[in-house]
């Protein structure tokens, strides 16, 4: 649907396959990015930090000609950020964590075209069910979760039966808040 190209600076099969099914003609381009940020920034600031940093990196790595996009999705509960799990029992523990609670799915998008810059922060709130540990732990062990923050994707077996409620944007839980991303592309670029 667009001709237009973009350089999708992620290495997330989620964000990927989200500008697929939105028919964005789009290029991976990725360096390994810091993604520490300083403590002053709101929950908001940070998830754009770091979609920032990410985006800067392609851009100086590659020079491209063509408009950067770069995200960076996570996790607020109980006023804390929660990013990827290290292993399964910080899976568990974090899963455990988010059960039976509301928590924030925080994308930070940034898209970088010559000297153009839009940045923005798409929040949606997701509601757990209270799950049991023989669910928490099932998930874990046969999903793996170790590359999502959180430590769950919605559009996984937790989401189909563990999501009591959600109010915003499905796909930026999934990592890229598309529709709004589409928008910008076609109007800004």
């Amino acid at each position: 649907m667009m001709n237009k190209k973009i350089i999708l600076a992620s290495q997330s099969p989620r964000r990927k396959q989200l500008l697929e099914w939105a028919e964005v003609n789009f290029e991976v381009m990725v360096s390994d990015t810091d993604e520490s940020y300083p403590d002053h920034l709101t929950f908001s600031e940070i998830a754009i930090h770091i979609a920032k940093n990410k985006a800067l990196k392609v851009v100086e790595m590659y020079k491209p000609s063509d408009p950067v996009l770069a995200a960076d999705t996570i996790v607020v509960c109980d006023e804390m950020v929660i990013g990827k799990p290290k292993d399964r029992e910080d899976a568990i523990h974090i899963i455990r964590s988010l059960s039976g609670k509301a928590h924030q799915v925080i994308t930070g998008v940034v898209m970088l075209h010559k000297e153009k810059e839009i940045a923005f922060a798409d929040i949606t709130e997701v509601t757990f069910h209270e799950l049991n540990e023989e669910q928490i732990v099932f998930y874990v062990d046969k999903y793996k979760p170790y590359d999502k923050a959180g430590a769950y994707a919605i559009q996984e077996w937790i989401g189909v039966i563990g999501i009591k409620s959600i109010k915003g944007d499905f796909y930026n839980v999934m990592g890229l808040p598309v529709s709004k991303v589409v928008q910008y592309l076609n109007t800004e670029f």
